[in-house]
This record gives structure tokens, sequence and C-alpha cells, in this order.
């Protein structure tokens, strides 16, 4: 349990500090830890639920959550990672964790990218979006990771939805897909409720600790640095593991 609470205090420590989703960095420590690669996405799950949840609850204080575009994107997250725990079960480990190792260097990729922030939104069509958050949902919640990392980029280089609104909508999204993720991976036996609920309570005093230090502590150039260094580090891991 005291190995359990100071993961889950570490991963939302690292969540907080750096605005990142838990999964990306939660999934390769339980493979370190020995757990099964399917359980340690079912695991990453309910740290999604915890964690987005509560961020989410912050940016609606902030007044930046656009909770009615963010709704429909949801819905369709929220069918799509209906799907997951059947694709999660489809695959072996091998691929899933070349999946996962896809994803984290996209991650590190997009640390290099200029996201432009738009003044004007697009109207987008009401299935465009569903379709969108349904085909996100499915496949995030398919490696335990969430979908905003792949959703933010969608909102504001195609949509141009002003960043900060993406980035809200894109946590409150995950609050769809995960816990829809939940019920899938529940179903085909990927979820240990102990060590998840355990990691998710600790995440939120990491995330709250997090924030604290990334706003008196860090300045950006210097979150940036870390960063990078923190997905390269989960990269190289991950080919060692793969290869």
């Amino acid at each position: 349990m005291i190995e359990l609470i100071l993961l889950g205090t570490f991963v939302g420590l690292l969540s907080g500090l750096f605005g990142i989703g838990g999964g990306t960095i939660l999934v390769p420590l339980l493979l370190l830890l020995g757990y099964e690669t399917k359980i340690a996405i079912g695991i990453s799950v309910i740290q999604m639920v915890f964690s987005s949840v509560y961020g989410s609850y912050l940016n609606n204080k902030k007044g930046t959550l656009d909770v009615l575009m963010v709704v429909i994107i949801g819905l369709g997250g929220f069918t799509g990672a209906l799907l997951s725990g059947n694709i999660t079960a489809s695959f072996s480990d091998e691929t899933l964790e070349m999946v996962f190792l896809a994803f984290a260097v996209f991650a590190l990729i997009r640390l290099f990218m200029k996201t432009h922030d738009y003044k004007h939104e697009k109207k987008v069509n009401k299935a465009v979006l569903f379709v969108t958050g349904f085909v996100i949902g499915a496949i995030s919640m398919s490696i335990g990771v969430g979908g905003s990392l792949i959703l933010v980029p969608i909102l504001v280089g195609f949509l141009h939805v002003p960043l900060k609104k993406a980035t809200s909508a894109g946590l409150f999204f995950v609050v769809f897909s995960s816990v829809s993720g939940l019920i899938s991976h529940t179903l085909h036996g990927h979820v240990d409720y102990t060590s998840g609920i355990i990691i998710g309570l600790a995440s939120l005093a990491g995330v709250y600790a997090g924030i604290h230090l990334k706003h008196h502590i860090l300045n950006v150039s210097l979150q940036k640095k870390l960063l990078t260094v923190l997905y390269l580090i989960i990269v190289i891991y991950l080919l060692y593991r793969i290869f």
C-alpha cells in the first residue's frame, strides 16, 4: 500500500507540474513494477477517472470550460471507449506496448511543435465532433491514456478553439472516456480496483502539490526541458522493454 500511495502521489505531482495525463507516466511505471500490461492499463483508467473529474471541477471554477461543445465530443468518446476493453483484449501485450510507444513518441514530438492560439472558433458539424470523440475515446482508452493529448491539437489546429478552452475541454473529455473505459475494462477483467483506487486517491494530493510548484517555482522553459527528459526516459524504457 505504501508503494502504491507513493506511486500515485508521484504520478499526480508530475501531472500537476507538467499538465499531462497521468496514464502516460503511470503505465510505464506499473510495467516496471511487474504488473501485466492489460492490468496496468486498467489501473491507469481508474486513476484518470479521479484526476479528470477533479481537474475539470477546478477548470469549471476558473470559467475556462465550454460544457456544450465538450458534451458532444464527450458522448462520442464515451461511446468509443465502450469498445476499449474489446480492443485491448484482442491484442497481445507486445502490440499494446508498441502502440503506447508510438503515443509516447508523438507526445515527445508535440513538445517541439508550435501551437497557434486563434481568437475566432470555427463552426463545426456536431456529427464531426461526435465521430472525433468516438475515435479518440476508442484508441486512447485501449492503451490507458487520456485522449486530451490527441484532442487538444485537433481543437486548436482545425477548429481554432483558444488554447486554454481546448486544454480544459481535453480534460473534461477524459471524464467521459475514462468512465466508459473503466466499465469496458472491468467487463474484460483488466481492472485491479484496490491498486487503482489507492493510486487514484493519492494522485489527487500529488496534483495539488504539482500545480502549486508549477505556479510558484518552475518557469515555462524549465518545465519544457524537464518534460522532454521525462518523455525521453519513457520512450527509452519502452524501446528497451519491447526490443
